[in-house]
């Protein structure tokens, strides 16, 4: 049954208690108000099990971005980013708003800010990816079932196409040529172009994790939060031999976080000449060359480069022309040579 009392000279407050639910209550500016939302709760009280919208009624966004830092990104193994992220959704606007009332609009109109502002389809998919848990996260944790996540229902804004940076004949001379005397930099050059590994799994690599007997190494950290096995080349495994053992135990101790990877290859293709490319171009260079100059085949690249799915995987397989014509005159992987640069006249 519901009550209705007034709440000083400007609001009514509609209470209603039914034997086997919570008791429920709202604020509103008029008693029409109160008596029709009264109303649509008690007929769906009627129609069967009644959902309590109280606790997604009762919290702005930005109140629920602080629980959720607080109750779910410490199961993260690194929630650095995605609390940075939080942290940039609650300067805005739609931080304001009760959960309840966000709806695909509100999101579109974020998206929308957001492109205007110049920021990349990635980040602004990643912030949209972060809400849609929150609320995802509010219906199941919290209480909210009542909620509805609009961030499905939103479009999200189009990838541009991923990067296609390879080595080009003579630029993997250029590089090591630029590298000069620093000997682990070049070391890890080498390393990353036999292994296809992500800067944060090379930065963290231990001689225990080395198995040279095997010929592997094993992963334990890496970005899909499971560990995996990789086979060492006959280059990868000479590489290893030619490094010091430092009593820290990391393979690489000179170059600590991922970042410095970064910061030191933009450097030194600066001083090569080496226009637009990244560290992480080494990765997708090396899972390239695994396509080409290999027998393995796309299960077995998978394994080794530790990609989640083969649709991920396909935009690192973009073969050389020159290849492809030599496998369809019958040429199998293994033998299909580099690219060589042609310095002969036309």
């Amino acid at each position: 049954m519901a009550t209705f009392r007034k709440r000083g000279n400007l609001q009514w407050e509609a209470r209603i208690r039914k034997r086997g639910y919570p008791a429920t209550c709202k604020t509103f500016d008029t008693k029409a108000e109160a008596e029709q939302w009264a109303k649509g709760v008690e007929t769906e009280m009627s129609k069967g099990p009644f959902v309590s919208t109280k606790e997604a009624e009762s919290y702005t966004l930005s109140e629920c971005l602080d629980r959720y830092k607080e109750e779910y990104l410490p199961r993260l193994k690194d929630p650095r980013r995605e609390i940075s992220r939080a942290n940039c959704l609650q300067s805005r606007a739609i931080a304001h708003r009760i959960l309840s009332t966000i709806r695909s609009k509100d999101i579109a109109d974020y998206r929308r800010a957001r492109e205007k502002e110049g920021i990349s389809a990635n980040t602004i998919r990643l912030d949209l990816a972060l809400l849609s848990r929150l609320f995802n996260f509010a219906q199941s944790d919290w209480g909210m079932e009542s909620l509805t996540n609009p961030v499905p229902l939103a479009a999200k804004p189009k990838l541009p196409p991923g990067r296609e940076r390879r080595l080009e004949a003579g630029e993997e001379d250029k590089l090591f040529e630029a590298i000069g005397d620093d000997l682990e930099f070049c070391a890890i050059i080498k390393f990353a172009l036999e292994t296809a590994m992500r800067r944060g799994e090379i930065v963290k690599l231990a001689w225990e994790d080395i198995d040279l007997r095997n010929k592997s190494v094993v992963l334990r950290d890496t970005k899909n939060g499971t560990c995996r096995t990789v086979p060492l080349s006959r280059k990868a495994i000479e590489v290893l031999h030619g490094l010091p053992r430092h009593i820290s135990g990391r393979v690489f101790p000179g170059h600590l976080h991922p970042d410095t990877l970064s910061s030191k290859m933009g450097k030194v293709c600066q001083l090569a000449g080496l226009a637009n490319l990244h560290f992480h171009d080494l990765r997708h260079e090396a899972t390239s060359r695994f396509f080409e100059h290999t027998d393995l085949d796309v299960m077995e690249i998978k394994a080794i480069t530790g990609h989640k799915s083969l649709q991920m995987l396909a935009r690192y397989t973009h073969l050389r022309t020159s290849n492809l014509a030599a496998r369809l005159d019958g040429a199998k992987r293994g033998e299909v040579k580099p690219l060589q640069e042609d310095h002969s006249a036309v």
